[in-house]
């Protein structure tokens, strides 16, 4: 009874807000938050028991929200883009700016301006990445479309789709396909699949007629078309990269593919389905549109690329024929910055050479652009890259590399130092810019930084993830397992080499 008075409390609540113009700093975020997860949580069920209607009636009841308009501003103003406009130039920085962007969430006059397209290097290509820039006020709009939209896609979605989804990370991707090719008896063989620019080539008409979302809005975002050079490009196919909404689309668009592939190999005689009767272990793991499909052997693989195109081409997308192959695990393959190999029976899970290459020249770059700035503000933007890096393979069998980037950044470090002082010998040079600290004799640090090295950074195994869990109705599954991985790192650091040296774990441990 006290629950449902509560509810009812901050509906109400909510609705006089909308009546009335709100202070950006008098907004209740804990109240917002709840009051849309108790939301989020109604479409879910819904969703469980196929009651589309219902689940039509709470997500126009989401996006009419003010918390819900309140969370998307909020949204924006708080990622990495927060300092970037779109075509527009308007960029939100004071209170009032805010609170006048929730009032101009209206969905039923709400138009969408075009994107400004903007180009990013891809590595090792010299094409370049083309990403589209919504407004500040369009990108609010995805955002609270996104909040009535991601509980639908987070019930509907295929088990083993990890890319772009709450509580879920490379990392589970990874662990997942340990689980399946670990053992003696796993399958031999894998189809590496990459879909040719996902995002750019999405059939409108499918996601339109397929997607569970308002149809208007849905194809304002989609029709908005971009602004490349001061000319004006109208979008027949795609979802825009560089949107808040556009990864719940392609994730959407995708989901499917597990069905597929049981209903064809995980199938009884009496029709029922399940991943462990599987003769031909065939077995999917999906991050965003990067997937491997495994079999017994290499006939199987051709088949499943045959269907697997077949379910592409009704979306309006295509396998790349260069990069979709299929390998045997003792010749290893590379997946999501790492290298899935066997050496005689045992998997290891190693950072690829790829990712090595990357983070090598990462690190270049940044000591050369800034070879003029201090040695402290140098540490601070190493540091930005090595802890980054070295968090994202912690899981993996890293120590050698941890070891090999460490090596190459000293000897650039060398290098930078050297060119700073040339008429300096070497014992000043090491005086100057490396001290000892704790036992270790060679620390690039000053008084107020020191540099991370990623031998530092503890190897943890994490904790298989239940494919079953939803994060909105299993919020305290999710949370106990991010605190025990919390533990199992700080647990490995302080047994480790590193904690004798005097260094601090990482803030993300």
């Amino acid at each position: 009874m006290e629950s449902m008075n509560a509810q009812s409390s901050m509906a109400h609540n909510a609705r006089t807000m909308q009546t009335k113009r709100v202070k950006w700093k008098d907004i209740n975020w804990i109240i917002a938050e709840s009051y849309v997860n108790r939301l989020q949580v109604r479409i879910v069920k819904a969703v469980q028991k196929d009651k589309w209607r219902l689940v039509k009636r709470l997500q126009k009841l989401i996006t009419n929200s003010f918390y819900a308009k309140a969370i998307a501003v909020k949204r924006v103003i708080t990622n990495k883009g927060k300092h970037t406009p779109g075509i527009d130039k308007v960029v939100w920085e004071t209170d009032e700016d805010k609170s006048k962007a929730i009032e101009k969430l209206d969905t039923s006059k709400y138009h969408a301006q075009p994107l400004r397209r903007v180009y990013i290097e891809k590595y090792g290509k010299k094409e370049k990445r083309p990403l589209g820039i919504p407004t500040m006020q369009d990108r609010a709009m995805q955002g609270l479309m996104l909040l009535a939209l991601e509980p639908v896609a987070e019930t509907t979605a295929d088990r083993v789709s990890f890319g772009f989804r709450r509580n879920r990370s490379a990392q589970d991707a990874m662990e997942y396909i340990f689980k399946l090719l670990a053992r003696k008896t796993s399958p031999q063989w894998i189809l590496e699949g990459d879909i040719k620019g996902c995002f750019d080539h999405i059939s409108h008409e499918w996601m339109l007629g397929n997607i569970p979302t308002d149809k208007r809005i849905m194809r304002q975002f989609l029709k908005c078309g971009y602004v490349d050079r001061r000319t004006l490009f109208p979008t027949e196919e795609g979802s825009p990269q560089g949107g808040l909404i556009s990864p719940t689309y392609a994730n959407l668009t995708l989901d499917g593919m597990e069905e597929l592939l049981l209903k064809k190999y995980s199938a009884s005689s009496t029709g029922y389905t399940h991943p462990n009767y599987n003769k031909e272990k065939v077995h999917l793991c999906r991050y965003a549109d990067d997937f491997i499909v495994t079999a017994e052997n290499r006939e199987t693989l051709l088949e499943i690329q045959q269907a697997i195109e077949k379910f592409m081409e009704e979306r309006g997308l295509k396998l790349s024929d260069e990069k979709t192959v299929i390998t045997n695990i003792n010749d290893g393959f590379d997946f999501l910055g790492w290298n899935f190999r066997k050496f005689k029976g045992k998997l290891l899970i190693q950072p690829s050479r790829k990712s090595k290459q990357k983070v090598t020249k990462s690190l270049s770059r940044t000591i050369k652009y800034y070879h003029e700035a201090n040695q402290e503000l140098l540490i601070i933007k190493l540091n930005q890259i090595t802890r980054g890096w070295a968090e994202y393979h912690h899981c993996a069998c890293a120590k050698k590399t941890y070891a090999l980037i460490d090596h190459r950044l000293w000897e650039m470090l060398w290098k930078w130092a050297k060119r700073r002082h040339p008429r300096k010998g070497k014992k000043w040079i090491k005086n100057r810019y490396w001290h000892p600290k704790g036992n270790r004799e060679w620390s690039f640090r000053t008084d107020k930084a020191i540099l991370y090295q990623m031998m530092d950074m503890p190897i943890v195994r994490i904790r298989s993830l239940d494919l079953k869990k939803n994060p909105f109705l299993d919020g305290e599954y999710f949370e106990h397992r991010r605190k025990q991985h919390k533990k199992d790192k700080e647990t490995a650091y302080l047994s480790s080499t590193a904690a004798l040296s005097g260094y601090e774990p990482s803030p993300s441990a």
